[in-house]
């Protein structure tokens, strides 16, 4: 969905000690996105796999998404902070996934 390079310029890391972690940050965020939206994230060169339809490919909001949240959880590492209010998701990624979400009906 995004490549490691992108996020890790995001996150400003220059090493590749933590590659491995931020490579299951960016899983985990782009679940949250399939579970959050009742989507499918697709690779943007990949064919769409659900019949259903709600397959789509990421857009540049998802992305940046994606990256907010990946960050959020980098500097974050545990679930709760002390000193800060908690919420499920930063409210920006949710903002900027909140159009894509799938309803169905019936």
């Amino acid at each position: 969905m995004i490549d490691l390079a992108m996020v890790k310029t995001h996150l400003r890391v220059r090493h590749d000690h933590d590659d491995g972690y931020i490579q299951v940050l960016i899983d985990a965020a782009a679940q949250s996105f399939n579970d959050q939206t009742n989507r499918t994230l697709i690779a943007p060169d990949g064919a769409l796999p659900d019949p259903v339809g709600n397959a789509l490919k990421p857009t540049k909001a998802i992305q940046q998404g994606i990256l907010l949240l990946v960050g959020h959880w980098y500097v974050n590492r545990e679930d709760v902070v002390i000193g800060t209010i908690a919420t499920a998701l930063p409210k920006a990624t949710e903002f900027l996934w909140r159009p894509y979400r799938w309803v169905n009906v019936g």
